[in-house]
């Protein structure tokens, strides 16, 4: 099937667009990533909780890894529009990471489960490592950038901006799985305050 796919759904016919199936199958892969691992996931699966027939999945997808590239960008713009409260501010620098912590909160609290399966994946899959290492090291490298320019402003005194920047994102990374992707999870604000804290006091000094 192509552009204006149709598909049997209860004896009607039902037409889609490429975009909204494609959007159907992500989102089923991301409600069985909250269940299972990426291990544990099968195309047979994914599309059972679509109302697309299996041979569309090809349509719109290599294959699995594939899956969870889209996977991956889909829940990595989240992220990126969250990082933009704090990377494409301007003045108070710890204000702006505090709003910025409370979005990544946010979006962990949201699909804590899918970004945890896909770290658990990462370790054990080469592809979905290379994907997912990918959206950490995005992250890396805009707030080493950040952290120059505060540095060039005077607001930060002068530290290593790539490896202060690499610390802090995979320590965050790590934190937010363990804190948002698993059961219990710790309160939403305690993550945010905690988060907040580490990256002003060694950024800002900030108490």
């Amino acid at each position: 099937m192509s552009a204006g796919q149709v598909e049997e759904t209860g004896g009607r016919r039902r037409r889609r667009t490429p975009e909204v199936a494609e959007a159907e199958i992500v989102a089923a892969a991301e409600a069985l990533l909250r269940e299972r691992s990426f291990r544990e996931l099968t195309v047979d699966e994914v599309m059972r909780r679509t109302d697309l027939s299996r041979p569309s999945f090809y349509v719109y997808f290599r294959d699995r890894h594939h899956l969870m590239l889209r996977v991956v960008e889909h829940v990595g713009a989240e992220l990126r529009t969250m990082s933009q409260r704090w990377y494409a501010g301007s003045g108070d620098g710890p204000a702006q990471a505090r709003e910025a912590m409370e979005g990544f909160v946010e979006v962990y609290a949201q699909h804590g489960a899918v970004l945890r399966a896909l770290a658990d994946a990462a370790t054990d899959d080469r592809e979905v490592e290379r994907v997912y290492t990918g959206l950490v090291h995005e992250f890396v490298d805009v707030t080493a950038r950040h952290i120059e320019k505060e540095i060039e402003a005077g607001r930060v005194l002068p530290l290593d901006p790539k490896e202060t920047a690499r610390a802090l994102v995979w320590m965050m990374e790590r934190y937010l799985n363990r804190s948002m992707g698993h059961e219990p999870r710790t309160h939403r604000e305690t993550v945010a305050d905690t988060l907040t804290t580490i990256w002003t006091r060694v950024l800002y000094g900030a108490s």
